[in-house]
């Protein structure tokens, strides 16, 4: 099994920052990409950006420029630096891990922007 646990959600206003935390823990022999969704209510669950175990990068239009995903493979945890944020940043996001070639989730973590 694989656990995926997020943390470093919160209240915020709008402008600043926070950075969420995914640690993955188990039976992760062979972790290979981390990343972020988020979901917003009353919306579907939109990607927001991906890392692989080599550095390569990608982000969701909405966020390039804003957020930043890096990872600890010594610690097998991914981050999400999430600047100038904005009240549609408001979302639970969710860590997903793939693991020899399955995917897992975490809980979730609310972000909540307030104008």
């Amino acid at each position: 099994q694989v656990q995926l646990v997020e943390s470093g959600g919160g209240l915020v206003q709008a402008g600043g920052s926070l950075r969420l935390s995914c640690a993955a823990s188990g039976n992760i022999f062979g972790l290979n990409v981390m990343g972020w969704h988020r979901q917003a209510p009353g919306k579907q669950r939109e990607w927001v950006a991906t890392i692989t175990s080599g550095g390569t990068t990608a982000y969701a239009e909405s966020v390039e420029g804003r957020f930043t995903v890096s990872r600890d493979n010594g610690k097998n945890t991914v981050y999400l630096q999430m600047n100038s944020l904005k009240p549609e940043d408001t979302a639970v996001y969710y860590c997903k891990s793939r693991v020899r070639g399955y995917d897992y989730w975490g809980r979730g973590t609310q972000v909540t922007v307030s104008s």
